[in-house]
């Protein structure tokens, strides 16, 4: 075969109940869209082959040597209410590479597609190409994006729609809903032995599940916090799209925001809000209670577990707003934060939401000199400067910290919605132009301008939709 890849398939040798074994669904005129060749040489992958060959493999009708192809299953809280059994309905994990899992998104029916067609359109696997890739350059966690092909064939929503397949790379697939499948089962032998080689592949540091369950919820913590401060807002932050490596998983319904507001809400499906910006942190912490749920049962004394569990989850809340207040602080150019900074933060927010300043290129233009001009009442926004500027005064070099975590480009919602409009209709020009320019997000970007501008008002995108 064209292509090498290094298998070691370490989920496939876990209990059975984990998953089902089967090959993704061959499609019938399978086309390269985008191939990450620097990922692949990141998993040790060789490749000798044409695009065809690559387009055959990673649209799922060739299994390279060395893969076992599965599905896996898991349960979780969709917006709040239990689903006692999930899976993946249309992906397929062919194994794993360097530590790392490689799956086709996309790649046809499963035992758990719930009577789906178990394929994805083109336009969610673009979005999920781009923003994961973005989401890496700003130096979020992330999965991210090995390949995406055309399959040939049409599949049915609301209309016709041209089929793809992506596929993605993480640490690993292992999400709360592993575990809760399993607890919510009375499976004891298939939770521990999930637990242990969740720990071997994660947290090798930690020696019992409640250690496991503190790195889990600082990892967490971080990453929501990470998602904050470049006002990305997940949409679906259901426990099974909540990944135990700490990385951002499943770009369904995602957006970033471009006008601030604190409860902004893009996903189609999440009416009441549940999923929206500011409620990210509270949402997180309540998915770790119910991590911490499905790991009691691997504790001999339950009722002490419950208690220890209780106190590291109600410790997450402080975690994230200290966290919070450094990651902001270093926004608006301050390395080493007073308690009395935090005000000065959510003063500019308040300031923010008010006259709906554009979020990116307000604190962008903090370090540019032009953050004024985001502002209708602008000296409303002077007055707060005249006490920012001072306290900047005793901070050696702001301005360059500043430019190092707040972008100058990401994946604004109008430029991806034209993205797939062209792409659609067979030109993949502004794909390539947004990998180009959001590969280095913090740089001004010279030669595409026109990324950095927020959308016109015909140009807003106010609902962003799932991809099933």
């Amino acid at each position: 075969m064209s292509i090498s890849i290094p298998f070691d398939n370490s989920y496939a040798r876990l209990p059975a109940q984990l998953f089902t074994h089967l090959n993704p669904t061959p499609v019938s005129d399978p086309k390269l869209i985008a191939y990450n060749a620097a990922l692949a040489a990141e998993l040790g992958i060789t490749d000798e082959g044409s695009e065809e060959d690559l387009a055959r493999i990673f649209a799922g009708n060739d299994v390279p040597t060395g893969a076992e192809p599965l599905a896996q299953l898991y349960a979780g809280h969709q917006f709040g209410q239990w689903n006692p059994q999930l899976g993946d309905g249309r992906a397929i994990l062919l194994g794993e590479a360097k530590g790392c899992d490689i799956q086709l998104k996309g790649a046809g029916p499963t035992p758990y597609s719930r009577n789906g067609d178990g394929r994805a359109w083109l336009g969610p696997v673009l979005r999920e190409y781009v923003v994961s890739e973005a989401m890496h350059a700003l130096g979020i966690p992330t999965t991210r994006a090995l390949a995406a092909v055309e399959t040939g064939e049409d599949i049915y929503r609301e209309t016709a729609l041209p089929g793809a397949v992506i596929t993605r790379v993480a640490s690993s697939h292992i999400r709360v809903g592993t575990f809760q499948v399993l607890a919510a089962r009375g499976d004891q032998e298939g939770l521990q032995a999930l637990f242990e080689h969740a720990v071997d592949r994660h947290y090798p540091d930690a020696g019992s599940p409640l250690e496991f369950l503190n790195a889990v919820i600082s990892a967490q913590a971080a990453l929501v916090v990470k998602w904050l401060s470049v006002g990305f807002i997940h949409g679906v932050m259901n426990t099974d799209n909540c990944a135990i490596s700490g990385e951002t998983i499943d770009y369904g319904p995602c957006a970033f925001m471009d006008a601030f507001h604190p409860m902004q809400v893009f996903s189609s499906i999440d009416r009441r809000g549940r999923y929206a910006y500011g409620n990210q942190p509270d949402i997180i912490v309540w998915n770790m209670a119910q991590l911490a749920t499905a790991l009691v049962p691997l504790v001999e004394n339950r009722e002490a577990a419950v208690a220890e569990f209780t106190a590291a989850v109600h410790a997450m809340p402080a975690m994230i707003q200290r966290l919070w207040r450094e990651a902001f602080a270093k926004k608006i150019g301050i390395a080493n934060p007073r308690p009395e900074d935090e005000k000065l933060v959510t003063d500019l927010m308040g300031l923010m939401g008010k006259q709906e300043a554009d979020f990116t290129n307000t604190f962008r233009g903090l370090s540019e000199g032009n953050a004024r001009d985001q502002f209708v009442d602008r000296e409303a926004f002077d007055d707060w400067s005249e006490t920012w500027e001072k306290r900047l005064e005793s901070e050696d070099n702001p301005t360059d910290l500043m430019r190092s975590v707040n972008p100058a480009v990401i994946p604004r919602n109008h430029r991806i919605e034209a993205m797939i409009t062209s792409a659609v209709q067979g030109d993949y020009g502004l794909f390539h132009t947004l990998q180009d320019a959001l590969a280095s997000p913090y740089d001004t970007p010279k030669i595409f301008p026109d990324l950095l501008h927020p959308p016109k008002d015909e140009e807003r995108v106010t609902a962003t939709f799932c991809g099933t």
